[in-house]
């Protein structure tokens, strides 16, 4: 289902350049947003780099040559039809799937294949899936602290110390005792996004986070999210949520049949898209 929620009520993001690979002229500010100086593109520092990606699923051809930087500090939000590729792309960055040709690297590392190298980088990068992922038998806090403790080694009082930070940061400390089927599904969402932010991670994946969520949730998460991508965290979101692309994003990346057809600061492509098959798209989006 797609949703086009009124950001109206949330902050304004703050949006610096997004990287000097972008030539074309950029669209006017929205009202309100803060304009950078020029001279910050080039010395944004690429995190996550994607070179001619390629990947199958036997003969489908699921991503096709992808291209694609993510600066420190960057929002890049993914959208597009089902079956474009989107969820197969953030899950490359991590190793979740595999890919068949080019290469990845995150800040400056080549993708590991396999063993602790791979169990390393997985610990820099983020993952937020839109089925909450938590384990059942744990309790909130056990889940948020269980990652430090065993993949970093963090005592556990300095561990659930940062969990109850953590949890209190995205609205749920006062469930930190419960047991995840108690919480509701935004609650539940929360925690994850919180059990991610406890690996201190340089960049966080989220999977079409608020798909499984009841409308009604929906807002109580993004409004998570944009708190996280004021604050500077480099984010990957694959999502169907317009009006957080809108708000929150520094860059929108559009996606049809495995390939990255149009990609531009929100203003401009939510305004002034220049493919036909973007057109298309947001004209069937935008207009419920």
């Amino acid at each position: 289902m797609l949703h086009t929620c009124n950001p109206d009520t949330w902050p304004v993001r703050v949006k610096p350049a997004y990287g000097a690979q972008m030539t074309e002229p950029e669209a006017p500010a929205p009202e309100g947003a803060v304009v950078p100086d020029v001279g910050v593109r080039d010395a944004v520092e690429p995190l996550v780099v994607l070179d001619r990606v390629n990947k199958h699923f036997g003969s489908l051809h699921v991503l096709q040559d992808i291209d694609l930087t993510v600066h420190r500090g960057e929002v890049v939000v993914v959208i597009g039809p089902s079956g474009s590729g989107k969820s197969t792309l953030c899950r490359t960055i991590n190793r979740l799937e595999t890919i068949d040709g080019g290469s990845i690297t995150v800040d400056g590392v080549p993708l590991p294949a396999e063993g602790k190298a791979l169990a390393r980088l997985r610990a820099d990068v983020g993952m937020v899936f839109q089925s909450f992922n938590l384990f059942a038998h744990k309790t909130v806090l056990e889940n948020v602290t269980l990652g430090p403790i065993k993949a970093k080694g963090v005592g556990r009082r300095e561990a659930e110390s940062h969990a109850m930070e953590l949890l209190d940061r995205v609205g749920v400390a006062d469930q930190a005792h419960k047991m995840p089927a108690q919480l509701s599904g935004g609650q539940q969402q929360r925690v994850a996004i919180a059990r991610a932010l406890a690996m201190r991670p340089k960049v966080i994946l989220f999977d079409e986070p608020t798909s499984a969520l009841d409308p009604e949730m929906i807002n109580e998460v993004l409004d998570v999210m944009v708190a996280l991508a004021k604050d500077g965290m480099t984010m990957v979101v694959v999502t169907h949520e317009m009006g957080f692309a809108r708000k929150a994003a520094h860059r929108v990346i559009f996606m049809d049949g495995g390939q990255i057809v149009e990609e531009a600061d929100p203003e401009t492509f939510f305004t002034a898209p220049r493919s036909e098959r973007a057109k298309d798209f947001l004209s069937k989006i935008l207009t419920h």
